[in-house]
């Protein structure tokens, strides 16, 4: 059996389903720029807390988007390790006091400031990271297509956009159906043989991808170019449908929660919140 896609849609009946892709695109921006410019914890939390509730709210499991969820968490994990070892000080010259928790070694010690500081960057991306695989979990390709289109993007990406979020499913599909097929034939793929010979079998797997895309993707802009895509500079969508009072709400929603946090966040001048005054 197939395993469930990565990055695909997931159709759902749920209350951010309903919303058009045009409403959901302009909540994913608003709430982007509203997470990276703050770094009053206060917010954060707040942030974080309605995250929860959107990602309950649309009847996406956890498991649905563990693999791309288990990738984020790999590159938070890293992002803060790199961090500390370069700048294991940073927080205590953001924060303008040191206090030690605990000494290691030469430079490198843990102050609560620091501690402090990847609290908040971690909270950052923890608020960004779902809201972002919801917009893409719940949105149809051929309506985000048109969504960008509406927002005053080039039909052109959006339609490349468009494809490229339908191809991630097929092309999964395709790399689990050759591997079954590679391993019929007894070439072993899975974590017995060393790292080096899993390489080596690796490649009876995507050259035949890599093969199959290309005649795929010759296919498809054979069709675009004899239906004369890219003549006009605009052009209708199928998918494309008109906001509703659901839509506005959310709109005002997220524009609101955008206004409270540059007021919050800049109250006194700081984008960060100093509990250590």
């Amino acid at each position: 059996m197939a395993k469930a896609a990565i990055l695909s849609y997931i159709k759902r009946d749920s209350f951010v389903h309903e919303l058009t892709g045009t409403t959901k695109l302009i909540f994913f921006i608003l709430w982007s720029v509203a997470s990276m410019i703050t770094y009053d914890t206060r917010v954060l939390v707040c942030m974080l807390f309605m995250s929860v509730v959107i990602f309950k709210i649309s009847k996406i499991k956890i498991k649905d988007i563990s693999v791309v969820l288990g990738l984020a968490a790999i590159f938070l994990i890293m992002n803060n390790l790199f961090v500390y070892l370069f700048s294991p000080e940073y927080g205590v010259g953001l924060y303008g006091s040191r206090t030690v928790v605990l000494t290691i070694a030469g430079p490198y010690t843990i102050t609560l400031q620091q501690l402090f500081y990847h609290l908040n960057m971690t909270m950052k991306v923890i608020c960004v990271v779902p809201v972002a695989l919801l917009f893409i979990a719940c949105t149809d390709p051929s309506e985000f297509a048109a969504s960008l289109a509406n927002i005053g993007v080039s039909y052109r990406i959006g339609y490349s956009v468009s494809l490229a979020l339908r191809y991630i499913p097929d092309v999964q599909r395709e790399y689990h159906n050759i591997s079954q097929a590679q391993q019929a034939r007894g070439i072993d793929l899975s974590g017995k043989d060393k790292l080096f010979t899993r390489m080596k079998n690796s490649v009876a797997i995507l050259l035949p991808l890599v093969l199959s895309s290309l005649n795929r993707i010759e296919t498809i802009s054979n069709a675009m170019e004899l239906r004369g895509f890219g003549k006009n500079k605009k052009r209708t969508w199928y998918r494309l449908r008109r906001m509703t009072g659901k839509d506005w709400f959310v709109v005002v929603f997220v524009a609101a929660v955008l206004v409270i946090d540059l007021l919050v966040t800049f109250w006194d001048g700081s984008r960060y919140y100093n509990p250590f005054l």
